[in-house]
């Protein structure tokens, strides 16, 4: 049997300045994936708390004392020679000013700039927490057009700010004449909308695409332009490893628990998730029984969020939910 791989866990911290920027460290020569930018932090020693070992990792490679806050969060990451979690937390201040003690260059950086610096596969996930909505909305099929797009207006209204547009149910004229309408008010309200599964249509419309596993796996490039957010459905590592090699933004696995449009179906639970997640450095969305209730788990397992259909739909105008 092989060897077990070590584990770490590491803690780390988002540090903003009162512009707004956020502190990032370059690795130094000698250490893995030398060069590379990442949260500062360190690993956790055998008998320390997480907040104490944050503190102290802050203290000697920055010179400063740290007041951790609230959980971002956690990433398992796989590596060739480990495991390793990557544990996050905002600071809710610190006195003294960051400088690199061990040698390590320092930058601060503006958040929307932050994915421009070359990242260890483990903070990746951690730029997208900070930057990216934590729910997706999924739509359900219209039964009636007006009120179907009535709903979608009451979840833009109530916070959604990601949205797949899925409708089977649709075609030819029927669903464009749909999409546009939908799309529309997405633009109008700054959300970002997804057309499931219609490449082309979505190129037509310029918006992002949701691609079905099985258009993932005949791909072998991005089928968007950059600035046209391309996400896919996934449910097993290699289909995760496809997104990631043709360029995804982020991906929805599941599925986490039973639901009614899958009766009876396999799911993976929080241990499956964790397995998949390891091996990429994609943002993911759970997907499966979610509600926003499970975002903070989500986040403690290295989900972006959770994904869903029932939950992100407004109960009063409601339609009849399909299968993802």
């Amino acid at each position: 049997m092989p060897t077990p791989l070590r584990s770490i866990h590491v803690m780390a911290a988002v540090i903003t300045d009162a512009r707004g920027r956020i502190l990032l460290a370059r690795r130094t020569e000698g250490r893995d994936l030398a060069g590379r930018w990442e949260f500062p932090g360190g690993k956790q020693e055998p008998g320390e708390s997480p907040e104490d070992a944050l503190v102290r990792e802050l203290r000697e490679e920055l010179g400063i004392e740290a007041r951790v806050g609230e959980h971002v969060i956690s990433v398992p990451q796989q590596y060739p020679d480990k495991r390793l979690c990557l544990e996050v937390r905002h600071l809710t201040g610190w006195t003294g000013t960051p400088r690199g003690h061990e040698g390590q260059a320092l930058a601060w950086v503006a958040p929307d700039k932050l994915m421009r610096y070359d990242m260890p596969p483990a903070d990746r996930p951690v730029v997208a927490a900070l930057r990216q909505p934590d729910r997706y909305l999924v739509t359900p099929e219209p039964e009636d057009p007006a009120r179907w797009l009535a709903a979608l207006e009451q979840a833009l209204a109530d916070g959604v700010r990601r949205v797949q547009l899925r409708v089977r149910s649709l075609s030819g004229g029927a669903w464009t004449t749909l999409a546009r309408s939908a799309v529309a008010r997405c633009r109008d309200a700054g959300v970002e909308v997804l057309l499931n599964g219609d490449i082309d249509l979505a190129r037509d419309l310029q918006v992002g695409v949701h691609l079905r596993a099985s258009q993932l796996a005949a791909l072998t490039a991005r089928p968007l332009p950059d600035g046209l957010a391309v996400a896919a459905s996934c449910h097993t590592a290699v289909e995760l490893q496809q997104a990631e090699a043709v360029g995804c933004d982020f991906a929805v696995v599941g599925s986490l628990h039973p639901t009614p449009s899958h009766p009876g179906g396999q799911s993976l639970g929080w241990p499956g998730f964790v397995h998949l997640r390891e091996g990429v450095s994609l943002p993911i969305y759970a997907i499966g029984g979610m509600t926003p209730a499970d975002i903070d788990e989500a986040r403690r397992h290295g989900a972006q969020g959770i994904a869903a259909i029932r939950s992100l739909w407004p109960a009063m105008v409601r339609e009849a939910p399909s299968p993802m």
